[in-house]
C-alpha cells in the first residue's frame, strides 16, 4: 500500500473570541493516499470549512489556535514558516474554495489572476502563460475563452466564476486538491463534467483529493471514503459504500435520509415535504390541499420577454455584439404556484429573474404583477414590486452589507418600507431567525462570522420579512447542507400553504426541483425550450437538452461509482451575437396539456436523432 500524501493526525483549532478561546475543529484525524478521495461531510458550520482551511494554514495566527499534526509527504505544515507555505500553496497544494467571488480579485481579469498563478509557479513567461490559461479555459468548459480573458469576476454568472477558480486550482498539477463545495454554483452538466475531469486529473497524475461536500450525490460518486463531521469532530469514517448501506452514527443516518432522490416522486402530482427525524414518513403537500389557484388570474405574467446586453471590445470598447441573456421569454405564474427554472449557467435564468425585479432592464416584452405592468412603471412607482416580490440571491456574502449585523439586514426592510416600529421590527427578526433554523442571538453577528450555509438563511429571513406574494428564489439553497436544505424546502412548502406564496424557483438541482415545483421550465442559451408540469417534464422529457440535464444528475448509489457516464462534450453555442444578428423564430408542438416543447434546430440534429 503506497504512503499518504496527506496525514492528518488529532487536528485541533479555535477562534479568539469574546475574551477567551472557542473550539471549532477537536482531535480530527484522517489519511489520504495518491488516486483516492476522501469527502468531508457535515452542515454547515461544522467545522468542515475550518478543516481545511487548517491544512493550509490560512486562518489568521493572531486569533487562531492550531493544535496536531498535518504531514504532507512527511513534512508537518503546521510547523513550516510562512515563506515555506506559499510555495506549497496553489504547487503542491490546491484549493477550490466555497464561494468565488470572495476568492476572485475584483480588480484583475479573470485571465490576468489564472497568468499570475503559473508565472508565479511555473515561471512561464506572460504569453506562454496566456496561452496556458486559454487552454484550462477550453478544459473547464468557459464559453467564448478568448473573450473571457480579458472580463473581471463581476461580469462572470456564479458558474463561471466557480469554473475560474477550479482552473487557477488546476494550474500546476497538484499532488492534492481539497475542494470546498467546487460544484454548488455549478449547473449539473458542467457538475458532472468537472467531477469526471476530476477522475481523470487522478488517474493521470496520482492526485489525492479532499473533497468538501454537503451533496450525498456528489459523495457517492466521487468519494472512495467519506467522513462525517457534527459539532467540529468526525462522528463515523469509513468506506463510502459501506456508510451509506449501514450508518452506525444517527447523524449520518439523519444526513442520508435528507438527501433528495431524483425519481422520488413519481407517481405524484404535487410537491411534498422531505422526510425528516420525528415526521410522517412522506408528508406529501398534496395531502394538506396545496394547489395552485389557476382559476384565477396569474399572479405573474410574461409575454415575449427579451434581455440583450452590449459586448465591446478594442482599445476603445467599441461595441461588437451583443448578449443574447434573455430572448422572448413567456410564462404565467399563479399564486401558490412554484415554476422553477433550470439550465445550465449563463442561460439566462438569473437574467429572467433580475428583469422581473427591474435590477436589469429589458429590451422588450412585457412582465406583469398582480395586473400591473412593471416594465413601463416609473422607478418611483415601484413600491408595488418591491413589497409585492423579493429575492434571494445565488451569493449570499455578496448581498449581505459586511459591515451591518445581521439583524439589522433583516429588519431593513420592515424599516425603509415603514412597515414596523424599531422595536416591532426585532420583535420580527426573533421570529424569522429561527423559522430558517438560526437562533436569535445570532441576529448581533455580522456576516462574516457565518458558515455560507447559515449566511444564505440569513438572506431567506431577509426575504420573508416582508411577507412578499412571490419571491425568486435563485439558487436558494444551494449553499446549503442537505438537513438544512430539506429543512429550508418544507419551510418554503409551509408559507406557501399557509401564505399562498408564489415561487419563481431558479436551481440547477433537479432532485430538489422535482421535489418542491408544481411546473418546469427548461432554459437553453435564453430561451425556455421545454416547459409543463413538473412529472411530465421529469418522466417523459422531449427535447434533447432536457434529456442531457436529467442524465447529468449525480445519483446517491455508490455502487455506481466506477460506471463512466458518456459527458456531452460539445463546444458551448456562444451567446454573444452579431449585431445584425436576428433570432429565428422557434417552432412548438404541445406534447400534453400545459407540456410544451420547441422543435429543435440543426445544431440538436444529432440528439434529437
Amino acid at each position: 500500500m503506497t504512503d499518504p500524501i496527506l496525514r492528518v493526525d488529532n487536528l485541533g483549532a479555535a477562534f479568539y473570541r469574546q475574551g477567551g478561546w472557542h473550539p471549532a475543529v477537536r482531535g480530527v484525524s484522517f489519511e489520504i493516499r495518491p488516486r483516492e478521495t476522501l469527502a468531508l461531510v457535515g452542515e454547515s458550520g461544522s467545522g468542515k470549512s475550518v478543516t481545511a482551511l487548517s491544512i493550509m494554514r490560512l486562518l489568521p495566527s493572531e486569533t487562531t489556535r492550531l493544535a496536531g499534526r498535518v504531514e504532507l509527504q512527511g513534512r508537518d505544515l503546521l510547523r513550516l514558516p510562512e515563506s515555506a507555505m506559499r510555495r506549497i500553496r496553489g504547487d503542491a497544494v490546491a484549493m477550490i474554495f466555497q464561494e468565488p467571488m470572495t476568492s476572485l480579485n475584483p480588480s484583475l481579469t479573470v485571465g490576468d489572476q489564472i497568468s499570475e498563478v503559473l508565472m508565479q509557479h511555473r515561471k512561464m513567461s506572460f504569453r506562454a502563460a496566456k496561452a496556458e490559461t486559454l487552454r484550462l479555459f477550453d478544459k473547464v468548459r468557459m464559453s467564448a475563452a478568448a473573450r473571457r480573458f480579458d472580463d473581471y469576476p463581476h461580469q462572470l454568472s456564479g458558474g463561471m466564476r466557480q469554473r475560474v477558480m477550479i482552473a487557477i486550482a488546476l494550474a500546476c498539477r497538484p499532488q492534492l486538491l481539497i475542494a470546498d463545495e467546487p460544484t454548488t454554483a455549478l449547473d449539473v452538466t458542467i457538475q458532472a463534467q468537472i467531477l469526471e475531469l476530476i477522475k481523470v486529473l487522478q488517474d493521470e497524475d496520482d492526485l489525492a483529493v479532499l473533497f468538501i461536500t454537503h451533496d450525498m450525490g456528489v459523495v457517492a460518486e466521487v468519494a472512495d471514503r467519506m467522513a462525517v463531521m457534527w459539532q467540529g469532530e468526525i462522528v463515523e469514517t469509513g468506506d463510502t459504500a459501506a456508510v451509506f448501506r449501514a450508518p452506525e452514527a444517527a447523524y449520518t443516518s439523519q444526513l442520508l435520509l435528507a438527501v433528495p432522490q431524483l425519481g422520488s416522486m413519481r407517481g405524484s402530482r404535487l410537491p411534498a415535504r422531505f422526510p425528516l427525524p420525528g415526521e410522517r414518513t412522506g408528508s406529501p403537500v398534496e395531502e394538506t390541499g396545496i394547489a395552485p389557484a389557476n382559476t384565477h388570474p396569474p399572479l405573474l405574467q410574461l409575454r415575449g420577454l427579451t434581455a440583450r446586453y452590449d459586448a465591446a471590445s478594442g482599445f476603445f470598447g467599441r461595441v461588437t455584439g451583443r448578449v443574447h441573456a434573455v430572448e422572448d421569454v413567456s410564462f404565467d405564474l399563479h399564486a401558490g404556484e412554484t415554476l422553477a427554472l433550470v439550465g445550465e449557467s449563463g442561460c439566462g435564468k438569473s437574467s429572467t429573474g433580475r428583469a422581473i425585479m427591474r435590477l436589469v432592464a429589458a429590451s422588450a416584452g412585457s412582465v406583469r404583477l398582480d395586473g400591473q405592468e412593471v416594465l413601463e412603471a416609473r422607478a418611483g412607482d415601484l413600491g408595488f414590486l418591491r413589497r409585492s416580490v423579493q429575492m434571494i440571491f445565488q451569493d449570499p456574502f455578496a448581498s449581505l452589507d459586511p459591515r451591518m449585523r445581521v439583524g439589522a439586514a433583516i429588519a431593513e426592510p420592515l424599516l425603509v418600507h415603514g412597515l414596523a416600529s424599531r422595536e416591532a421590527a426585532r420583535r420580527k427578526v426573533d421570529e424569522l431567525l429561527p423559522r430558517v433554523g438560526l437562533d436569535p442571538a445570532m441576529a448581533e453577528r455580522y456576516p462574516h462570522e457565518f458558515s455560507g450555509g447559515q449566511r444564505q438563511r440569513i438572506c431567506i429571513a431577509r426575504a420573508l420579512a416582508l411577507a412578499p406574494k412571490l419571491i425568486v428564489a435563485d439558487e436558494a439553497v444551494s449553499a446549503l447542507d442537505v438537513s438544512i436544505k430539506a429543512q429550508v424546502i418544507n419551510l418554503m412548502l409551509d408559507l406557501q400553504r399557509d401564505l399562498g406564496l408564489a415561487f419563481l424557483f431558479i436551481s440547477h438541482d433537479m432532485a430538489v426541483v422535482e421535489r418542491i415545483s408544481h411546473r418546469v421550465a427548461v432554459m437553453y442559451l435564453g430561451e425556455i425550450v421545454e416547459i409543463g408540469p413538473r412529472a411530465a417534464i421529469f418522466e417523459n422529457p422531449q427535447h434533447p437538452y432536457t434529456r442531457r440535464l436529467l442524465a447529468a444528475v449525480p445519483i446517491p448509489d455508490p455502487a455506481r461509482r466506477d460506471i463512466r457516464r458518456s459527458i456531452d462534450d460539445a463546444e458551448i453555442f456562444n451567446p454573444i451575437r452579431p449585431l445584425d444578428y436576428l433570432p429565428p423564430q422557434r417552432q412548438w408542438r404541445t406534447v400534453s396539456p400545459g407540456h410544451r416543447v420547441q422543435i429543435p434546430g440543426k445544431e440538436w440534429a444529432a440528439e434529437a436523432a
